[in-house]
């Protein structure tokens, strides 16, 4: 009976407060087909990897005694929230995790399926599901070691349902990587003015100012929900080398890295977390697997 009435809470829980936002899914319907253009629309996000793969593997090995030489992420099960077309599942599959990458927009599903095809290691080690978050939390209760949430919650219609959801589905002491863009006055020169309306580094529309979130309002509900924010770092995208890198101001984007509160390993993993500093200079000079 408790467990019948979990699930019904449950239903009714994800059924009444949707984070999916449908405008925002037609927008990323209509350029499904060109996620791996790495030319193209989603050059920036290309790029991107080179300094997010490195931070999400770094910061798990800190925290880790298990170390696997080629495949350092063997054995852990990640799952990425609004994966896109698997930019980023692909290089963490490569790393050696099982990946589950989910989102909404079933054609970028169609497309990270077709793209993971064609190598056949991959092809085992991710999976992907056209799902929004809420509607798997019921078979996939404190499942996964590792939630990525790369700029998606700019993204979502309710953010405090969504980082819910997020806890629910993560095994205590689980770690959640939330890379976003800061709501500042500069960001939205730079981010919606400059790289949408004249540089055109991301299609028209992509992003709306009001929806950006401060990483002081993320972490506040983050830790309302039970999660320990352990790391903050300022992001910079290049616009002429196309590159990325770390930054100690947080007025754009920026990476953050939260612990789910659990068993008494806590205490262990703050010992032996790197600091702000250490990551910023590994990611910074580590290359990709991707």
């Amino acid at each position: 009976q408790l467990s019948l009435f979990r699930f019904t809470l449950k239903r009714l829980f994800s059924t009444s407060h949707s984070s999916v936002d449908s405008k925002e899914m037609k927008k990323f319907q209509l350029l499904a087909h060109k996620w791996w253009d790495e030319e193209g629309e989603y050059a920036a996000l290309h790029s991107m990897n080179d300094i997010r793969v490195p931070f999400i593997r770094d910061t798990l090995l800190s925290m880790s005694s298990n170390y696997h030489p080629g495949n350092p992420l063997s054995g852990v099960k990640i799952l990425d929230v609004g994966c896109g077309g698997g930019l980023l599942c692909e290089p963490l599959g490569r790393l050696g995790a099982s990946v589950t990458g989910i989102d909404p927009v079933e054609d970028n599903i169609r497309t990270a399926d077709r793209h993971k095809s064609f190598d056949p290691v991959l092809a085992k080690r991710i999976q992907y599901k056209s799902s929004s978050l809420e509607e798997i939390v019921e078979e996939s209760m404190e499942t996964f070691d590792v939630i990525v949430a790369s700029e998606v919650v700019e993204h979502v219609a309710d953010l405090e349902t969504f980082i819910k959801c997020c806890s629910q589905v993560l095994k205590p002491e689980g770690s959640l990587f939330i890379t976003t863009i800061n709501k500042t006055q500069l960001s939205y020169v730079l981010g919606i003015v400059v790289a949408e309306k004249i540089m055109r580094i991301v299609p028209g529309g992509t992003h709306e100012w009001e929806k950006f979130v401060p990483p002081e309002e993320l972490e506040r509900l983050l830790e309302s929900n039970g999660f320990s924010v352990r790391t903050v770092n300022g992001m910079l995208y290049n616009p002429l080398s196309g590159s990325w890198g770390w930054m100690e101001s947080r007025s754009l984007n920026y990476a953050l890295h939260a612990v789910k509160s659990g068993a008494q390993a806590r205490s262990h993993a703050t010992d032996i977390a790197p600091s702000e500093t250490d990551i910023q200079q590994r990611s910074a000079t580590a290359g990709t697997a991707g």
